[in-house]
């Protein structure tokens, strides 16, 4: 029996975590090929390619990113061979499962919640007695009618054979993020959120997770990312592993964590400024809302002052970045109330703010209550909101706007000392300046187009244009500061119109007179003329570079910014210093 287990991977670099458990846990009295495809290939190519496999047993792991893509993938397989077994398992499919019988009428079986066992006695069955009674957590079709039948107890996580260690993957280790699972479920509740269904946390063998850990690094992993719920839900077992990962990890991995900040004790954190590497690990804060009230409503405990206590002393040992997620649409948030949850959280300057919106999950309390908030949202997944009875649908559009310009602006780090002059001077709060940016772009049309580095100052430029009350050369100048100092190689043109030949003459006869203006890092560089040209780019500021950079303090006074750029590739350099 040809058995392939295959998904939809929201992106190349992704693996997928479960059907290699259902791979591991079905061998060795069952061969199972894996195959990986992305929701960007074209379905004829997918098809193509499974069915060149000749299965005669093909497994769909479902989630909400890949549904739709692989209904069409199933139906178009099913009419090209109609005796072909199709198996759907996943998140998405486990819940309102008497509906996707309905709406797959493709799909042969349907695998319940956790499907390790579940798989391998379908795969037995199918292989011998075909008797579907004796399964557990499984649904299907016999005589015309729906079959459906709950899942039996939950799997032993310590039994589980180790889905790492497939030789297939080990070329690819490098390229993907690697998953990795130490437990499954959750201990809060919170009501838009899947993890909130299983009640209790299981936890795998620590050892078997070191081990396999230890493999992966030997063969190249290079990003780990625990999915694990909430990761420091233990305070021992998460000290344990950051001792494990400080001890054997090697240079160029990257471990990353959900966390719940606000359980996180000040002495952990400590540990951590004090021990690990910078860069080693990143944390996932799900922060959704600050709005008491809400929270209360989707049964979420969160408090915020401890959670900033914990993102800030993170921040100021700088050694982890943080990524921060909030979630618009929850129950009687509006949309000033998101204003101030956004601005709340964008204080404490996460490395990364992540804007999502309500998604009506199969399953959640809150899409099963959906009438409670006057919720309405899309039939088809992801099942976004579209509205509720506090946040309309114009109010979501407007707030789509900000998520735009975050991602660009802020997220991708490329202007930071100018989106935080802006937002500290300029604009009442954070959250109007995204707000009014953003809104710009949208109405500009720039949100349908793409975008070159040059083009996203120029787009700022415009929209700073059309407000009187900023003094621009002071933005434009720390713009270029911004471009300049993020450039690996001197760029061969700009987004601005560079000072005139002769202006910069002078300014080349100062340095070369007395090059230790730009301090003695520079002049140990002991650049002649010609290299001094050809390295370097020269601007004058219309303000004291040194001073802001050190005190946050705008001062008028003329400076020159001089961009050294390492001719061996190493990134740009940026000196200044004042003229008289």
């Amino acid at each position: 029996m040809n058995t392939i287990i295959t998904t939809l991977n929201a992106k190349y670099i992704h693996t997928s975590l479960s059907i290699r458990y259902l791979k591991a846990y079905a061998e060795p009295d069952f061969s199972v090929q894996l195959a990986e495809y992305t929701i960007k290939d074209p379905i004829m190519n997918i098809v193509g390619d499974l069915h060149a496999k000749k299965p005669d047993v093909i497994g769909f792991s479902c989630y909400i990113w890949n549904i739709e893509e692989t209904m069409k993938v199933v139906a178009m397989l099913k009419k090209i061979n109609p005796n072909l077994c199709i198996v759907l398992g996943g998140p998405e499919v486990t819940y309102d499962v008497s509906e996707w019988l309905d709406l797959i009428p493709d799909a042969d079986f349907i695998v319940i919640g956790e499907g390790e066992i579940t798989f391998k006695e379908l795969l037995t069955e199918l292989s011998g007695e075909r008797n579907f009674k004796r399964i557990g957590g499984i649904a299907y079709r016999q005589d015309g009618k729906k079959i459906i039948q709950p899942q039996i107890g939950k799997i032993d996580l310590k039994t589980l054979p180790s889905p790492y260690r497939f030789e297939e993957d080990r070329e690819a280790l490098s390229k993907r993020v690697v998953y990795i699972e130490t437990s499954r479920g959750c201990p809060f509740n919170c009501q838009f959120c899947l993890s909130s269904i299983e009640v209790g946390v299981r936890y795998f063998d620590r050892e078997k997770i070191k081990a396999d850990i230890r493999y992966l690094m030997e063969h190249g992993a290079k990003t780990i990312k625990f999915v694990d719920r909430t990761f420091n839900i233990s305070r021992s077992y998460a000290m344990e592993m950051f001792q494990f990962l400080i001890d054997e990890h090697r240079p160029g991995t990257v471990f990353q964590f959900e966390i719940t900040a606000d359980i996180m004790r000040p002495e952990v954190i400590q540990f951590l400024n004090d021990h690990a590497p910078a860069g080693l690990f990143r944390f996932e804060i799900g922060v959704q809302s600050t709005n008491d009230q809400t929270n209360d409503l989707v049964q979420r405990r969160q408090n915020f002052e401890k959670l900033t206590r914990t993102v800030t002393m993170v921040k100021e040992g700088q050694k982890i970045d943080q990524h921060l997620d909030l979630i618009a649409g929850l129950p009687e948030e509006d949309y000033y109330s998101f204003q101030k949850t956004f601005d709340d959280v964008f204080a404490l300057r996460p490395e990364e703010l992540q804007l999502g919106f309500l998604k009506m999950l199969r399953g959640t309390g809150l899409r099963i209550r959906a009438n409670e908030h006057d919720y309405i949202y899309s039939d088809h997944a992801p099942y976004e909101i579209l509205g509720n009875n506090v946040l309309s649908f114009d109010d979501i559009v407007r707030i789509k706007q900000v998520e735009d310009v975050l991602e660009k602006y802020w997220n991708d780090h490329r202007m930071d000392y100018t989106i935080e002059y802006l937002i500290q001077n300029t604009f009442p709060s954070p959250f109007d300046f995204f707000q009014q940016f953003g809104t710009y772009w949208d109405e500009k049309g720039w949100s349908r187009i793409g975008h070159q580095l040059e083009d996203l100052f120029r787009r700022l430029q415009q929209f700073l244009a059309t407000k009187d009350e900023i003094e621009t050369d002071f933005v434009t100048g720390l713009m270029k500061y911004d471009y300049l100092n993020s450039q690996k190689y001197k760029p061969r043109k700009t987004w601005w119109e560079p000072s005139q030949k002769q202006e910069r003459n002078w300014i080349y006869e100062e340095i070369l007179a007395d090059s230790t203006k730009l301090g003695e890092q520079f002049a140990s560089l002991q650049l002649n003329e010609k290299d001094l040209r050809k390295h370097t780019m020269i601007e004058e500021l219309p303000f004291d570079l040194n001073t802001y950079l050190t005190t946050g303090k705008m001062m008028r006074h003329s400076s020159v910014m001089v961009a050294y750029f390492d001719p061996s590739g190493k990134g740009s350099t940026i000196y200044s210093y004042t003229t008289n």
